[in-house]
């Protein structure tokens, strides 16, 4: 849970962002290291709003106006929003349309038949709001930073008495959060512990329903401000109460161990054996035919993972994590102004959220590897590029180890431009 490295070690921040320990605490009632060995995976959590450090809730995140703002001024289009009644999603097509001249596209959300939809007992469901509304981004940013794991944030808005969904599980860790009316929300244990991405919950509908019929292991109405911790796995369903309600999800998409399976198994290609043909004419249907060659499979395939690399294994995830979380946005035009603008009196930082390794290349070169690409460098820059790289503001003129400020310049200059750096305010 902890997201302390070496400086300069795999890009991660050398002492603790206060904005990502801040995010945390928002969401979870326990100290970070009680939440990472009691629940974690492991058992749900329910956290009061008079438990947590901003009781006031999370309107500042999200909330109703912010909804309707995206639904009837922002040119919203699919898949940004999902419809669900009675448990089934209703196709987008009853609710979008073209949105008049110069804007002709037709899967464009519509306000007048989202409203009817929302009158008539649908939720709606806005999808990826850690990619179009602020305080969402910085906050998605700052929780991954404490989780270091990719995120995804959903508003699900439900009329007054309604249910959106059948109990079902997810495959991912969630935590909810309560911003407005009040929800009932059923949890029951699984009926598949840790299930993968692709074991959903639709292959095993009779158990989830059948346990759903039994009791509850929480059985909780949240209010505004409150946050719930589910575990991938754990059934759940929610329904609002007297009036409309509205609560956040944010999904934790986390690597699992099976993940080490799929990149191991990539890597094995590498093994001749394991890619020695079958017999010719093997029955490939006989049981019996098969065994002999099952039996000498997995003793190549035991011999090629004792020798297995860690730092290819990590590569590997590096390149399936990296990208699933992008750091802060920048502004273009802005950037590109500072990037003209820039002289050894000026000052940078490190673009929020950054991931970052800085590795030799070759005899006379360090590859900075980021979350979509691999800049090279000279090596005799490593010095300057680990302290620009280190999350703190710097003069670029107080850079260590070049000759003279035009190097420095030009150095800062090249990762601005690459938007690794933004100006500092």
């Amino acid at each position: 849970m902890t997201h302390l490295d070496p400086p300069g070690g795999h890009g991660r921040p050398a002492v603790p962002s206060p904005d990502a320990t801040a995010a945390l605490a928002r969401c979870v009632s326990v100290e970070p290291a009680k939440f990472a060995a009691a629940h974690w995976g492991h058992t749900p959590l329910l956290s009061r709003a008079a438990e947590l450090p901003d009781p006031a809730g999370f309107t500042d995140l999200f909330s109703p106006a912010d909804a309707d703002e995206l639904l009837s001024r922002r040119g919203l289009r699919t898949p940004f929003l999902r419809v669900a009644k009675d448990g089934q999603l209703v196709p987008a097509a009853r609710w979008t349309g073209g949105g008049g001249a110069g804007a002709e596209i037709g899967d464009q959300v519509l306000d007048e038949r989202v409203l009817e939809q929302y009158a008539a007992g649908a939720t709606l469901v806005l999808q990826g709001l850690h990619r179009i509304w602020p305080p969402l981004v910085d906050f998605a940013r700052d929780l991954g930073l404490a989780l270091n794991q990719p995120l995804q944030i959903n508003a699900y808005l439900t009329p007054a008495g309604s249910q959106g969904f059948a109990t079902h599980y997810d495959t991912h860790d969630v935590f909810v959060l309560q911003v407005d009316g009040r929800k009932h929300w059923r949890i029951h244990p699984p009926v598949l512990p840790d299930p993968l991405e692709k074991q959903q919950w639709g292959g095993r509908a009779d158990e989830v329903s059948a346990t759903a019929q039994g009791p509850a292991a929480l059985d909780v109405v949240l209010a505004p401000g409150d946050a719930l911790y589910l575990p991938r796995g754990w059934l759940h369903s929610a329904q609002a109460q007297d009036a409309s309600s509205l609560h956040l999800t944010v999904g934790i998409r986390a690597l699992t161990r099976y993940a080490l399976v799929e990149e191991l198994l990539a890597l094995a290609a590498e093994d001749q054996r394991l890619r020695a043909s079958l017999p010719f004419g093997t029955d490939v249907a006989d049981p019996d035919a098969i065994e002999p060659e099952l039996t000498e499979t997995v003793e190549a395939l035991r011999d090629w993972l004792l020798r297995a690399d860690p730092t290819a294994v990590a590569a590997r995830l590096r390149q399936r994590a990296w990208p699933a979380a992008r750091p802060a946005p920048i502004r273009p035009l802005a950037q590109a102004g500072a990037v003209a603008a820039l002289d050894a009196d000026s000052r940078v930082t490190l673009r929020p959220g950054m991931r970052w390794q800085l590795v030799p290349h070759g005899s006379d070169q360090v590859a900075l590897r980021l979350f979509d690409r691999t800049i090279t460098l000279p090596a005799d820059c490593e010095p300057a590029a680990r302290a620009l790289l280190s999350g703190t503001v710097i003069r670029v003129g107080d850079l260590p180890g070049l000759p003279d400020d035009a190097d420095r310049v030009t150095l800062a200059r090249r990762l601005l431009r690459e938007a690794v750096l933004i100006p500092a305010a």
